[in-house]
């Protein structure tokens, strides 16, 4: 059973949280438990209502202020499918967590208050799905049920969405008319909306076609680990596992190792414990090759007609996650896959606005949230395609050499 990966995202108050919980609510994805324990929490009790935003907002200080301040992950599956969602924050000065959460997304969920239409949160969360390449969109138009269930409204929010999707370069976008909190259209089609053809949320999430995301062209495996038993059974044993993260890989294949460039051929390929004849994206194998080479963790296997650009100087656009500023001269370790090296922030040539696209002048540091491109040096050179082309090997983040947390969320250019 395949995967699905979503987020959530919109303004404060347009219901996200409440959307997740009729989601999991009316899928019946909730433990018994779980339901006692928010029906003993809920602030509408008077009126016996379930506060269904209460199954994602999972922190006190948020429940206290009644609104989401980190991504709050959840699980659940369906006969057809299994999710995982993530709940981003729809304040400003949390627009990182949105990054976080949506970097390895397959789809967003972007929420409109059909009250309101398009916000200019809308547009900065709508921007950041673009720079991360998150394949499908769907724009979720929740509190219907307060504009009478009004199609003219709903066309028209879709007329000016419409105009920042083709302005950001979005593809798959799907509109849906919904109320979270009436569970409208959620996980069963409305009988308030008679003038809607189209399915339901929760069967647009089972249906919408994951195949075509990935990418079977680009042979990709980063080695996340050298197993060498030296048992003597396994006294020659070489193997190197890691994850297929794009492309086919078959025995007989002639590779490259980079960033060395060494040169060798694919004797064997392993899958759970069996040999197989051939590997692909995005499963976990173990690689055996016929020449005894030097590689380690990080390297990269790619095939010898198809290979990476091979760096140690890349242009970047960089979400700030850190709370101290990035600037000029700045110096951090980037990871891209299984990679870890040194780095330094060469210079930073512009600032984006989130809510135009326009690049503003360079400034002198960058602070929390401020996207920017910039030029990092690395030690020692890194095998990497950029972003738009192939997002799991253009992906990459800076931490901290001190404390160890991630400071930067990276998109190669």
């Amino acid at each position: 059973m395949d995967i699905l990966r979503f987020i959530t995202a919109g303004s404060v108050d347009d219901g996200k949280s409440t959307l997740i919980g009729r989601l999991l609510y009316d899928s019946k994805s909730i433990m018994i438990d779980q339901l006692e324990a928010i029906e003993k929490q809920t602030k509408n009790r008077d009126d016996g209502e379930i506060d269904l935003a209460l199954l994602t907002d999972g922190l006190r200080a948020e429940r206290e202020q009644g609104i989401t301040i980190d991504v709050a992950y959840k699980y659940f599956s369906t006969p057809k499918r299994k999710f995982i969602i993530a709940d981003a924050p729809g304040h400003i000065q949390y627009t990182r967590n949105m990054v976080t959460g949506a970097s390895n997304s397959d789809l967003a969920i972007i929420l409109v208050d059909a009250r309101n239409g398009v916000v200019e949160q809308t547009r900065r969360h709508s921007i950041i799905a673009s720079l991360l390449n998150i394949p499908h969109v769907v724009v979720a138009i929740n509190k219907m049920d307060l504009v009478g269930h009004s199609q003219e409204t709903y066309n028209n929010i879709i007329a000016d969405y419409k105009e920042v999707a083709a302005s950001l370069g979005l593809k798959d976008v799907i509109y849906i008319p919904i109320s979270a909190l009436n569970g409208d259209n959620i996980v069963d089609k409305s009988e308030n909306f008679s003038w809607y053809e189209g399915k339901s949320l929760l069967d647009i999430l089972e249906t919408v076609e994951l195949s075509n995301d990935i990418n079977l062209t680009d042979a990709r495996f980063p080695v996340q680990y050298v197993i060498r038993p030296q048992t003597e059974e396994l006294h020659d044993y070489r193997g190197y596992a890691g994850k297929v993260i794009s492309g086919i890989y078959k025995k007989g294949d002639k590779v490259l190792v980079q960033p060395a460039g060494l040169k060798s051929t694919i004797s064997a390929i392993e899958l759970a414990g069996k040999e197989v004849e051939e590997a692909f994206a995005p499963q976990s194998v173990i690689l055996h090759l016929e020449d005894d080479i030097d590689i380690s963790r990080g390297d990269l296997i790619v095939k010898d007609d198809n290979v990476p650009s091979v760096e140690n100087e890349l242009d970047v656009l960089i979400c700030w996650m850190g709370s101290k500023p990035l600037k000029e001269g700045s110096k951090y370790l980037l990871q891209i896959n299984s990679r870890v090296v040194k780095a330094v922030v060469k210079e930073i040539q512009y600032k984006l606005d989130v809510n135009s696209l326009k690049q503003e002048p360079a400034p002198e540091q960058a602070q929390l949230n401020d996207i920017i491109k910039a030029t990092i040096k690395t030690a020692s050179p890194i095998p990497y395609d950029s972003y738009k082309k192939l997002r799991v090997n253009g992906g990459a983040i800076l931490i901290d050499e001190t404390s160890n947390v991630t400071v930067g969320a990276c998109m190669i250019q």
